[in-house]
């Protein structure tokens, strides 16, 4: 009993210390160490990130109206841009649009009081889309291509050019030439180079991609061609034309057909993969050698389709190389779905709230980057759908997007982005210091590297 009640005195003694030696203590809340932040330029003072871990190439690429004969010409909805390198750059565009200098602003009293038009700080035109601008190969809008929209199974006499199809005036309100131009690192166009690709401007309605497979060595460049819903493939040079999967001008839903078909990307093995796409809902498979393999997806129900496999608007792909893993981006359901290379599901996440349209995805280094033409950002996930980064503004200012449909980096980390609305390309440089977890990945390098 006396050891117990000494144990019991001895707790009770040992509370009591504690209890006088216990003191309040106020926390008060540090700043931050002078130079740290989550800024793309670690350090950074001030600013507001924007334009990202970059600087705007201004002045890039030239216009067109320097061009001989194209002094009242300029670029039109620029659909894709591809870097070989830095002195090799491929653009596609839509045709042509006049060259208008912005009009001084002038009230509109019919519309609304006080309402004037154009409005200050947004583009006074859209180089893609409406009645009015709509181009030979826009969808819809009343422009091209009309027949295609009235009869699926429109089709194109040899000789018939895009423009003869339009319902608009030909050299007035729009042209079609110079549907591929190729420009070098200071944004000059290369002469001769563009005019032995405009040879082939007759081959296209909707040229909505522009790329070269990063393993093969010959560098043969690929341009998928949706309005016409055939892939066509070009010697480096441009010179021939030596391959076309699908059948020109004759949509359909099989082994040789297409309907407008959007991206393709490509395995290490050079396995190729193509969103089909605007009017198809699936991705469709070839061996290296362009021979049909198999596909997978279905038709859904738009904006809200949530099961694996149904798309809407199948209108994005990229690989992993590594991991093999497709990634699709399902436009109209503002969703990315992720599946292996034999179309099995593996992932999906959302894009982003209402309104959300992502144009196109790209996959290098590790991260999934996107451009969505809603919220004018481009928006970086790890292969598995965490947000990582986002950058972007909307406006004229340079380095600012509307419609990013187009993504490419080339040798030196430099970024290009095509933009359909302002109807421009652009060049962005790494800040001094970037963070690299903030830049956009290079390509891998694996059959060429110049």
């Amino acid at each position: 009993m006396n050891n117990r009640v000494g144990i019991a005195v001895g707790l009770v003694i040992v509370l009591l210390v504690g209890l006088l030696a216990y003191r309040p203590v106020t926390v008060t809340a540090q700043p931050a160490a002078s130079g740290t932040g989550f800024a793309a330029v670690p350090g950074q003072k001030g600013g507001q990130d924007i334009l990202g871990a970059y600087e705007v190439v201004e002045d890039w690429p030239k216009p067109l109206t320097e061009m001989p004969g194209h002094e009242q010409w300029g670029w039109s909805a620029v659909q894709s841009i591809f870097a070989e390198n830095p002195n090799r750059v491929f653009i596609t565009q839509r045709g042509e649009l006049p060259a208008l200098d912005r009009p001084s602003a002038t009230l509109v009293p019919q519309s609304g009081p006080g309402l004037s038009f154009p409005v200050g700080q947004y583009p006074f035109r859209n180089a893609s889309q409406g009645p009015a601008m709509a181009l030979p190969g826009a969808f819809g809008g009343g422009g091209y291509p009309g027949p295609f929209d009235r009869d699926p199974n429109y089709v194109l006499a040899p000789d018939q050019v895009a423009h003869e199809r339009w319902e608009g005036t030909v050299d007035v309100d729009a042209r079609w030439e110079h549907c591929i131009v190729v420009v070098d690192a200071e944004g000059n166009i290369l002469p001769e180079t563009t005019e032995v690709w405009q040879r082939w401007d007759h081959l296209f309605g909707y040229p909505h991609q522009i790329i070269i497979n990063p393993y093969d060595p010959e560098k043969h460049v690929w341009v998928v061609e949706a309005a016409r819903h055939v892939i066509y493939k070009f010697t480096n040079d441009g010179t021939q034309l030596v391959q076309t999967i699908g059948t020109p001008n004759e949509p359909g839903h099989d082994a040789t057909h297409f309907n407008r078909p959007t991206f393709l990307a490509w395995l290490p093995d050079s396995t190729m993969f193509v969103t089909d796409g605007y009017v198809n809902t699936r991705v469709a498979k070839f061996d290296p050698d362009g021979n049909f393999l198999m596909e997978w997806g279905q038709k859904g129900v738009a904006p809200n389709e949530t099961r694996p496999g149904y798309f809407n608007t199948v209108h994005g792909l990229t690989v992993d190389p590594a991991t093999r893993r497709v990634y699709v981006n399902d436009r109209s359901n503002l969703r990315i779905q992720v599946f292996d290379e034999n179309g099995q599901f593996l992932d999906q996440w959302s894009t982003g709230p209402d309104g959300s349209q992502i144009y196109t995805i790209y996959f290098s280094e590790g991260k999934l980057w996107a451009a969505d033409s809603h919220t004018r950002r481009i928006i970086a996930w790890d292969p598995d759908g965490y947000l990582q980064y986002a950058f972007g503004g909307q406006g004229e200012w340079a380095g600012a997007t509307d419609g990013v449909h187009g993504i490419s980096v080339d040798q030196e980390g430099n970024l290009y982005l095509a933009e359909l609305f302002h109807g421009r390309a652009m060049k962005y440089r790494p800040r001094q210091g970037a963070n690299p977890d903030y830049l956009v990945g290079k390509p891998p390098y694996v059959a060429w590297k110049e």
